[in-house]
């Protein structure tokens, strides 16, 4: 019998980035909700729903409010946090009819540079739905966006 695989779409970002801010605070931002829900997403969304238990086993669950007014939640369960170093969490996106659409993982390390803080950022996400290829296209420019925002939260 011939199986023939279907490849499922996806996408792999990395990126570094610096903060003019201590590992302890930058650390922080990442696991605070109250932080978190400043910065998180792209530019012009907002975060009404911020819920991070930032331990292994504890969720993470965010809703993101578009400028539209459209919601999208991601919810996700942190494998494992070490206190100012990393940050590992899976995640998936599900749509308001309950459909999976996007299933991922993240690794965030984070290291002394100077007088500030290096943080490298990899994500990987598989997609399930038609248009996952058009939301997985614009991971970079989201993580992209939500790390400036960060920036801009830190340096405040």
């Amino acid at each position: 019998m011939d199986k023939q695989m279907t490849r499922l779409p996806h996408q792999d970002v990395l990126i570094d980035r610096r903060f003019a801010a201590p590992r302890a605070l930058v650390f922080k931002a990442w696991t605070d909700p109250a932080m978190m829900a400043n910065w998180w997403g792209p530019k012009h969304f907002t975060n009404p729903v911020c819920r991070v238990d930032a331990r292994p086993g504890g969720e993470i669950y965010i809703v993101m409010r578009a400028p539209d007014g459209n919601d999208y939640p991601m919810q996700g369960w942190f494998h494992q946090v070490v206190d100012g170093e990393r940050i590992v969490f899976a995640d998936k996106a599900v749509s308001p009819e309950g459909v999976l659409q996007l299933e991922g993982v993240s690794i965030i390390d984070f290291a002394d540079d100077g007088d500030g803080t290096a943080v490298t950022v990899w994500s990987s996400a598989i997609g399930f739905v038609e248009e996952a290829p058009q939301m997985l296209a614009g991971m970079n420019e989201g993580w992209s966006q939500s790390l400036d925002r960060l920036r801009e939260l830190l340096a405040n």
